[in-house]
């Protein structure tokens, strides 16, 4: 039996590996540089599953990821992995300096984001600078010997040895990212032993124009029914101004009655709807 393959947000060290770490275990996994070159790759049949960053809790969602997938790869998804963020300020094991002798800090946007209060407090006159991953800014700093620091996980430390300078840097405790894992085939073992949150279901509704009460009519289809909505939220169509679809997550799993009922329902007021996936929620501890 060959083994699973499985593609995500690289370089080593970022959030997305460390994710793919806590959920799979032995399977062949390969990085990528960017989500649409993941998701791209998955659509290619190159890997099996493609694992790439949704939503934070304190920067929300990752809209590169949405729109690649409704726009450009249609896949369905597998499985939903929540994972605790911390994040840490990483510096090269032969910095001895202290927090003023720090002349950048090197971190994706939505990591410095998460850590503004402390950057504001401490390091009020570094020069913030933007990466692609927490793991290609601890790579920066591990092939530096100078003045510059990073903001990522342990796991970064360990892939570059990096020296943590100081742990839990981010403002606000209770920070979780949502990982997609999506495949081209619907079929596709997951293989993750850890226990089940939940069950939930992905829609995908367009609204048939621009109209007073159509949203009303939407979220009324599943009020009734008594289905509790997670999250709905709009996007554009890329068709024009004031062209929007509608993302609704669901949490129960797909069923032969309240699901089929409620699109049926949809369609009845012209709206389209997309299933883009029925899934399991995993919560993982670090």
């Amino acid at each position: 039996m060959l083994a699973t393959k499985i593609g995500y947000l690289g370089p080593k060290g970022t959030f997305t590996k460390l994710a793919v770490d806590t959920a799979f275990n032995g399977e062949i996994k390969e990085s990528f540089e960017t989500i649409p070159e993941c998701i791209d790759a998955v659509g290619e049949g190159r890997i099996d599953i493609g694992v790439v960053p949704l939503e934070n809790a304190i920067e929300g969602t990752v809209q590169l990821t949405v729109d690649y997938l409704v726009h450009q790869v249609r896949l369905p998804i597998m499985a939903e992995i929540v994972v605790p963020i911390q994040q840490h300020l990483l510096v090269h094991r032969e910095f001895k300096g202290d927090l003023k002798d720090i002349s950048e800090v090197h971190s994706h946007s939505h990591a410095i984001a998460q850590c503004h209060q402390y950057l504001h407090k401490n390091l009020p006159n570094a020069k913030l600078a933007f990466t692609s991953s927490t793991g290609k800014a601890a790579q920066i700093v591990g092939e530096s010997n100078s003045t510059i620091a990073a903001i990522g996980n342990y796991l970064a430390a360990e892939e570059y040895g990096l020296r943590l300078y100081e742990e839990n840097i981010h403002d606000f405790p209770n920070n979780h990212t949502r990982f997609l894992a999506v495949s081209k085939n619907s079929k596709q073992p997951l293989h993750i032993e850890h226990d089940i949150k939940l069950e939930k279901t992905t829609l995908l509704v367009t609204l048939p124009s621009d109209q007073p009460g159509s949203l009303h009519q939407v979220l009324s289809a599943f009020a009734w029914r008594k289905m509790n909505l997670s999250k709905i939220e709009s996007r554009p169509m890329k068709t024009g101004l004031g062209n929007y679809f509608f993302i609704i997550d669901v949490n129960q799993p797909y069923d032969d009655v309240l699901f089929p009922g409620v699109k049926g329902e949809l369609e009845a007021l012209g709206c389209q709807v997309t299933f883009l996936g029925s899934y399991p929620v995993y919560q993982m501890k670090i």
